[in-house]
């Protein structure tokens, strides 16, 4: 299942969020979205996990919790 994450601190780096969503469960892709034209992060992120169930619970857990003043928001991403 493929997850957006949303309103991540513009500091959080790769490797801080796939640990935040490997406690979950396996990761199978992590991509932080970033601004081509600075190389900073433009506060958003992919995240593929193979098991819908860790999914799921990484949703749950994840999607209002607090990082650095920021409210994350964790959803299914929209597959177009």
């Amino acid at each position: 299942m493929k997850l957006l994450v949303r309103n991540l601190p513009r500091t959080t780096t790769e490797a801080e969020l796939l640990a935040m969503f490997e406690a979950h469960g396996a990761v199978q892709s992590c991509s932080l979205v970033m601004d081509e034209h600075n190389g900073k992060s433009k506060g958003f992120a992919f995240v593929e996990m193979p098991k819908q169930g860790d999914a799921k619970a990484a949703i749950i857990t994840l999607n209002g919790k607090k990082i650095d003043g920021n409210v994350l928001r964790v959803k299914k991403a929209d597959i177009k």
